[in-house]
């Protein structure tokens, strides 16, 4: 939860500083995203290829593991369909690609910005945000009600790092292998499903 605060703070106060001009012209007038984006895809890769147990979880569960981010990305595309009839304002293939984000709000909302532009990217980095805060405040009665998946399921890529700890305390310790696995998968589909729907579709 608090560093849900501490992204949704920082978000707030980027919009204030871009809104009042207090930054210098070189940062109004420069898109750094794309630089951000470099760093990030730089550390998704450090974190996937450092971390062994991810990798040994593929032997212990063998294919039955990728069901879970299977079921999440039919899931979370299927709502977004779902959504996007009422929304009229978006085209279909724009509430499906902030819908193919699965909570990684920093990313998805950098690529989402350099294909469709600033307004679907804040929406997208919005919804994702949403996503992650949902998950962190009713992982509990998400696994009491709908089984011991359904954190994993709601926090999506986050479910390898910032929502891992609440999914263990609602879900079990025995599902953070299964959580970190299916959290990898969808960091790693995340530019590929966005750059597809948006692009090809």
């Amino acid at each position: 939860m608090k560093n849900s605060l501490i992204i949704l703070l920082f978000f707030v106060a980027g919009v204030i500083l871009g809104l009042f001009h207090f930054l210098p012209d070189i940062m109004l007038n420069n898109d750094f995203s794309k630089y951000a984006l470099y760093v990030l895809m730089l550390l998704v890769g450090i974190s996937v290829g450092s971390d062994k147990s991810s990798w040994k979880a593929l032997i212990k569960y063998k294919y039955k593991i990728f069901l879970v981010p299977l079921c999440v990305i039919i899931g979370s595309l299927l709502g977004s369909l779902l959504i996007s009839f009422l929304l009229p304002d978006l085209e279909m293939k724009e509430v499906l690609a902030v819908g193919a984000g699965f909570g990684y709000y920093s990313l998805s909302s950098i690529l989402i910005t350099e294909i469709s532009g600033q307004t679907l990217g804040v929406i997208a980095l919005l919804s994702n945000i949403m996503r992650e805060i949902i998950t962190l405040l009713s992982s509990p009665l998400f696994a009491k009600y709908f089984g011991k998946l359904a954190p994993i399921a709601s926090g999506g890529a986050t479910s390898m790092d910032t929502t891992l700890p609440i999914i263990v305390k609602s879900s079990g310790k025995e599902y953070a292998i299964i959580s970190i696995f299916s959290g990898i998968v969808l960091t790693i589909l995340v530019p590929f499903f966005v750059t597809i729907i948006l692009k090809l579709l």
